[in-house]
């Protein structure tokens, strides 16, 4: 099994900055993507960024420009800097992670992000 843990959610103000990262732990597989999903209450989960083992990102339009996704040098961590917080990014936000070990896909607690004045 990979186990996920994610954290850097919060509270933050309407223009100001969080990190959120998300570890990844288990033997036996390999990682080939890793990203970001979100969820507001009332709506669908949505993609926010993904990123691949060989360095390819992508994003939402809602976010670009102001979220950067990345990896570290293992590819066992993501992160994810989010700039420019609007209210609108108010939601629970999901790592979520493609391996090569059964089930595949994988998804982390959540972690609530909220930005509001």
């Amino acid at each position: 099994q990979v186990q996920l843990v994610e954290s850097g959610g919060g509270l933050v103000q309407p223009g100001g900055s969080l990190r959120l990262s998300c570890a990844t732990s288990g033997t036996g597989f390999s990682i080939y993507i890793m990203g970001w999903y979100r969820q507001a209450p009332g709506k669908q989960r949505e993609m926010v960024a993904r990123i691949s083992s060989g360095g390819s990102t992508n994003y939402a339009d809602s976010v670009k420009g102001r979220f950067t996704i990345s990896r570290d040098n293992a590819g066992n961590t993501v992160y994810l800097q989010m700039n420019s917080l609007k209210p609108e990014d108010t939601a629970a936000y999901y790592c979520n992670v493609y391996a090569t070990l059964a089930p595949y896909e994988y998804w982390g607690q959540g972690t609530q992000v909220t930005v509001s004045s």
